[in-house]
């Protein structure tokens, strides 16, 4: 299902004083029915001329994962890395960052059309450090494939993850975050998110730009 601009709970216009965009996850029942799940459009292009790319993404939650789908239309698709921690940036890419409430860090799902995770934490872009873990396919449930003008990526993040780094988070309340679509090595290089960043340069890594996701 793809963005409606007229649609309020898809959380396609800004809100709040900083107008910063609202996405509310909504609730479901073990796997999800990605067809009855709202819709986000990462739609802010930035830093460089329109190519004409374009991305969008769903999210849900039960008692036990946040589900994450995003999805692309992009003709020309580049998947040159394979190892975890590779720049898939430079590839095809679709990105999840989020702060849950109360914590000190924030996270990047980074996933390029080979299923290839970039995963790091910390408060910062000069401040981090990366999370690896063998099993990342698995234990995250990513599943990735080629669509008709595009791909698209699907995975969950497990209620254990969160509360690795804050015990006794539950899915409650609201968090920040922001969703990405970028290529710097792809044939038409191009930068897009949710909630629109006002950086002269290229950079995902600026939490004060993060838009609110409510649990419902």
């Amino acid at each position: 299902m793809r963005y409606n601009a007229a649609d309020p709970v898809s959380g396609g216009r800004p809100a709040g004083d900083a107008g910063k965009k609202v996405y509310r996850i909504s609730a479901a029942a073990g796997s999800p029915d990605w067809s009855r799940v709202p819709d986000f459009a990462v739609d802010q292009v930035l830093w460089t001329e329109d190519t004409g790319i374009r991305a969008w993404g769903q999210m849900c939650h039960d008692a036990k994962k946040l589900y994450v789908r995003m999805s692309a239309a992009e003709g020309e698709i580049r998947a040159e890395n394979h190892r975890p921690l590779s720049p898939v940036w430079e590839d095809s890419c679709l990105e999840f960052f989020f702060r849950p409430e109360g914590s000190a860090y924030y996270f990047n799902f980074e996933i390029n059309p080979n299923g290839c995770l970039c995963l790091q934490a910390g408060a910062d872009r000069a401040d981090r450090f990366n999370i690896v873990r063998q099993d990342a396919e698995s234990y995250f449930s990513i599943r990735t494939a080629r669509t008709e003008g595009g791909w698209e990526v699907s995975y969950g993040i497990p209620l254990s993850f969160f509360r690795l780094f804050c015990p006794g988070y539950r899915f409650e309340g609201e968090m920040t975050g922001n969703m990405y679509k970028c290529g710097d090595k792809t044939m038409r290089p191009h930068y897009l998110s949710w909630n629109r960043i006002g950086l002269e340069k290229p950079d995902f890594h600026c939490p004060e730009f993060f838009g609110r996701l409510i649990f419902e």
